[in-house]
């Protein structure tokens, strides 16, 4: 027999692996930030007036921080531009951002401040994630210098990086990601990296991955983290303004994290100005929780469980094949009148339901969208159409999109189709969406009156048909399968 001491070890090692394997969920939070602004100014302001604008905004996000840790949050994500905002030239960015080291270095700014420079924005976030033990996600600014060795030096003599940083329960960097995809104005204050980056971390619950914003819509970096690199859990600061009827936060986000199979903790700021709200945590097979608020301005923390290996997950539903059905029935159409529209620019098809239920098919290109429907009251005051979209998108960056959508349309003039509407009055018994998709990435949506979400109310077959469970509990604005067809960019 071993003398105790000898087993001491022993048990302390055996516990800690019980401890990992035991590990099968874990809490998850993220917080949308109404940001304190800036004044708008072409002129960079002092350091200390910048430092003393994103100390305010760390008041708020420590606050939020210290109560997911109290309720026992594993990681908290906080928005893209969260610390210092958006109203910036290259310029006057420039004494908000701080040298971010790669996290090689094994670097705890809380204990080790000056180690590579001023550094006290790293510094804070370093200390609330150690004080709280509590993995902490946010958005900052990075910058290098660089000369004229470099051909692809700016003239200022520095990069700029829109950049996320993930410190661990010690508060050491554990991440560091520079953004790839710039939307529009932001290439006029940051670069782009040369290639782009798939940062991954591994902790206790899950491996993870993180990307920014804009780049959910692209392969790269996106599509690569979940693909190839394998992550459980997306990390997604985002500065995201909403687009109905396909690209509202809460809708995508949640499309995307069904479609890849992942978590995805999706973080807003909290602007209603400019149409930016709607966070939310998901999963495979829904939304965990999720918020959007366009009628106050203040934010708001969410914090739900999620299953760490999400692939293996009972929840989880199977692979889907996306063109199953959609290929293997004859086209079919009570109703030949086809017309065209435009959504967010990009031209479609579309065929109106004119009856409470039946079948319908629309095609554009090498896409046909096939509808089975049955409304729980066919309504004189509300019109839908089924719409097809098959082609490449070219506002606001460019990118191959193949869509599927019964929507309602804003009034009962057709010309109005595919305008932004948020209210409805018609629920459906039944439906059942699918397309003739080129894509294996197609994202499943459904979106209620009033901006809500539909969690557990609908589903996707092997095949790839979307339908509802039960009678639709809201009237519904969409029933979309959004495809991007990468390959074709």
């Amino acid at each position: 027999m071993l003398p105790s001491q000898a087993l001491l070890p022993a048990v302390v090692f055996a516990l800690a692996a019980l401890q990992a394997l035991a590990s099968n969920t874990f809490l998850a939070a993220v917080f949308e930030h109404a940001v304190i602004l800036p004044d708008p100014t072409d002129q960079p302001v002092s350091p200390s007036d910048a430092l003393a604008l994103m100390n305010k905004n760390m008041d708020v996000l420590e606050g939020a921080i210290k109560e997911a840790a109290r309720q026992g949050a594993h990681i908290i994500v906080t928005p893209e531009d969260g610390i210092y905002g958006w109203r910036f030239t290259r310029e006057s960015i420039y004494p908000y951002l701080e040298d971010i080291p790669d996290p090689v270095v094994n670097w705890i700014p809380c204990t080790d401040p000056s180690r590579f420079g001023p550094a006290p924005v790293q510094e804070r976030l370093s200390c609330m994630a150690r004080n709280n033990s509590i993995y902490v996600v946010a958005n900052i600014g990075d910058k290098k210098p660089c000369d004229s060795s470099d051909p692809s030096c700016p003239r200022d003599g520095r990069y700029q990086y829109n950049t996320d940083v993930v410190f661990d329960t010690q508060g050491k960097l554990v991440a560091r990601y520079h953004k790839y995809n710039l939307f529009e104005a932001e290439s006029n204050q940051f670069n782009y990296p040369k290639e782009p980056e798939a940062v991954t971390f591994e902790t206790p619950f899950g491996k993870f991955g993180i990307f920014t914003c804009f780049d959910i819509l692209f392969y790269e970096p996106a599509v690569v983290l979940v693909s190839k690199m394998q992550v459980d859990t997306v990390l997604f600061p985002t500065a995201w303004m909403n687009v109905l009827p396909f690209l509202t936060a809460i809708e995508f986000h949640s499309a995307w994290a069904m479609g890849m199979r992942v978590n995805v903790l999706a973080a807003n700021t909290h602007n209603t100005s400019i149409e930016m709200t709607g966070s939310g945590i998901y999963a495979p097979a829904g939304a965990r929780t999720y918020s959007y608020n366009m009628k106050t301005e203040d934010g708001h923390l969410l914090i739900a469980e999620l299953d760490a290996h999400p692939r293996l997950s009972p929840a989880t539903p199977p692979a889907v094949s996306w063109n199953s059905y959609a290929l293997s029935v004859e086209r079919f159409s009570e109703n030949d009148h086809e017309f065209t529209g435009i959504i967010f620019e990009d031209p479609f098809t579309f065929t109106e339901l004119t009856k409470s239920g039946g079948n319908l098919t629309v095609c554009q290109k090498d896409l046909c969208c096939h509808l089975t429907y049955n409304m729980a009251e066919k309504r004189d005051d509300e019109v839908y159409v089924l719409g097809a979209m098959d082609g490449l998108h070219v506002i606001e960056g460019q990118y191959y999109l193949q869509i599927c959508s019964l929507l309602k349309c804003p009034s009962t003039n057709l010309s109005t189709c595919g305008q932004a509407v948020e209210t409805a009055k018609t629920k459906f018994e039944m439906f059942s969406l699918s397309g003739t998709f080129g894509t294996s990435y197609v994202f499943p949506e459904v979106l209620y009156s009033g901006v809500q979400l539909a969690p557990g109310e609908f589903e996707v077959l092997s095949d790839g048909r979307l339908i509802n469970q039960n009678t639709t509990s809201k009237p519904v604005l969409t029933v979309t399968l959004f495809g991007r067809w990468y390959e074709k960019d």
